[in-house]
């Protein structure tokens, strides 16, 4: 008895399993092939030239200019939808919210940082205006 009441659980468990998988078998028991085209995306059509925002290319030496923001965490600071990540203390005291200073530097798209706003762009050199 403890047998059957054990396996019938087991047996349950697996076949549910199997239909986990998502594939179906043939009458041969084989699993089914997948289907072999992409589904359709949904995802919005990217934009024209004319109506892109233009960005600085990543690696590419960019100046910016224009009035410092926070950001929404802690020492994260803001100019034109970039992220400024400032490496030179001296630098770093110049830059405050609320300055309008001009920056040189390079965009970081794929850069990872703890602010989750902007686009990172390393700061080579920052003058107040």
């Amino acid at each position: 008895m403890t047998i059957r009441r054990i396996s019938l659980p087991l047996l349950v468990a697996l076949a549910l399993a199997g239909c986990a998988n998502g594939g179906t078998a043939d009458s041969a028991g084989a699993p089914a092939s997948a289907p072999s085209a992409p589904p359709a995306s949904s995802a919005p059509p990217a934009p024209t030239e004319e109506s892109a925002p233009v960005k600085p290319s990543a690696g590419a030496t960019t100046t910016l200019t224009g009035t410092i923001a926070a950001g929404v965490e802690p020492n994260c600071l803001l100019l034109d939808d970039h992220l400024l990540i400032i490496s030179d203390p001296q630098l770093q005291s110049t830059a405050k919210a609320g300055a309008t200073v001009t920056v040189t530097g390079r965009a970081e798209q794929g850069m990872m940082t703890t602010c989750q706003q902007g686009t990172p762009f390393i700061v080579a050199t920052l003058r107040a205006n």
